[in-house]
């Protein structure tokens, strides 16, 4: 696939491993800041993390998640990439489209296979079109038009690229993708000193909610730590797979992740980690797993061998907010849905995704539901935020 610019022929490859393409190549388009040994702004777009996904058998044959990678050179330098994959399913995504899928089908069409460019099993926002700096109109245009190429060589259903950036929504919606607004909750960092300051910005009540629920939570009759890097043993890679599958069973009926993903993470990954472990009488009964970019905390996964009360709050949300603060970071992305988070301190916020639909009926019918959908979420984020937590001034307090 090629993408004929002015002065230069753009040249799109399909790798089907990571193993095509140098980690050097890849991360230069993913984490550029990173190349000097700094923090990636996003890890899961990193060579390691896609790798490991790879490697441990989490995506590739019987999973639905192919990969399909693109890269875009020109004169044999990629100067853009992009973790495209072929879904035999819409598990994992994060943002549904299973009446999309239904709906194809019931008209007699395939929906699947479809194309997903995605981090997989991750609903965390980041740039989806990984270019080199510099690179970024040229960058999204070839691998756009090279994900719709081979969507349409393949007679495949849609291409959808999900948790991107706002800036690629806008670009993408320029080229005619259909795009997309949901919501997630995420908490801010305001410049905090340490949690008391982060519980002076609340009202009373929520203040007086949060103090309760981590005195019951560090009531659980054990100690809660937050290890990272080297303080990370492979023991507690040993009992956060316990977690992580009573919670896969429950929520999914399988884990998305193999235990290899894991063993992989540790060796290419601890620096990256906050894992938060809860044991009570030296045994692991409960842990939350969260990766560390340069600004923001992005919460993962959480399981539990034991149930006590709040400790679920206390290791995913409280954990989170008190190592943002204590290592200066903006934000903390605590996952997919919950209006619970809205209580603790977790604001809605926007997330972004494109579509492409290569019927063009059914692709006005999906226009017309996200606009209306859009408006929907436009107004709960509204409400959902007028309703937050913080403390309002008075004149707030009259309207």
């Amino acid at each position: 696939m090629t993408d004929q610019s002015p002065g230069a022929t753009i040249t799109v490859n399909v790798l089907t491993s990571l193993s095509q393409i140098a980690a050097e190549d890849w991360d230069a388009c993913a984490c550029p800041e990173a190349l000097g040994g700094a923090r990636a702004i996003d890890p899961f777009t990193s060579y390691r993390f896609l790798k490991a996904l790879e490697d441990s058998g989490s995506v590739g044959p019987g999973t639905g998640w192919e990969p399909r990678y693109l890269v875009a050179e020109r004169d044999g330098v990629p100067i853009a990439c992009a973790p495209l994959y072929a879904k035999g399913h819409s598990q994992g995504e994060y943002i549904f489209d299973h009446n999309w899928a239904h709906a194809w089908e019931r008209a007699g069409g395939h929906y699947y296979p479809k194309l997903q460019i995605a981090v997989p099993f991750t609903p965390a926002t980041g740039r989806r079109f990984l270019t080199r700096p510099g690179e970024e109109a040229v960058g999204i245009s070839a691998l756009t038009q090279g994900a719709i190429e081979f969507a349409v060589q393949n007679d495949l259903s849609s291409l959808h690229i999900t948790f991107c950036t706002e800036d690629e929504a806008i670009a993408g919606a320029q080229m005619g993708l259909l795009r997309r607004l949901t919501q997630q909750f995420h908490w801010v960092n305001d410049g905090y000193g340490n949690f008391d300051d982060f519980l002076a910005s609340l009202s009373s009540r929520k203040r007086k909610n949060i103090r309760k629920e981590r005195a019951r939570a560090q009531d659980f009759g054990g100690t809660i730590r937050t290890l990272t890097g080297d303080d990370i043993q492979p023991e507690h890679w040993d009992a956060f797979w316990t977690f992580y599958q009573d919670t896969g069973a429950r929520k999914w009926g399988s884990p998305y992740l193999t235990r290899e993903f894991f063993e992989i993470a540790h060796e290419s990954m601890r620096n990256d980690i906050a894992l938060v472990i809860c044991e009570r009488d030296g045994l692991p009964v409960a842990g939350a797993l969260n990766f560390i970019g340069r600004d923001v905390l992005f919460g993962r996964y959480w399981g539990c061998i034991e149930d006590h009360p709040c400790l679920h709050f206390e290791a995913c949300y409280y954990q989170a907010i008190d190592f943002a603060i204590s290592h200066g970071l903006a934000r903390v992305e605590a996952g997919a849905q919950g209006e619970h988070k809205l209580a603790r301190g977790y604001l809605p916020a926007p997330t972004h995704s494109l579509h492409w639909i290569s019927d063009k009926g059914f692709s006005d019918a999906v226009a017309r539901y996200l606009e209306a959908e859009k408006a929907a979420v436009d107004e709960d984020i509204e409400i959902l935020t007028a309703y937050g937590p913080f403390r309002k001034t008075p004149q707030e307090e009259q309207q």
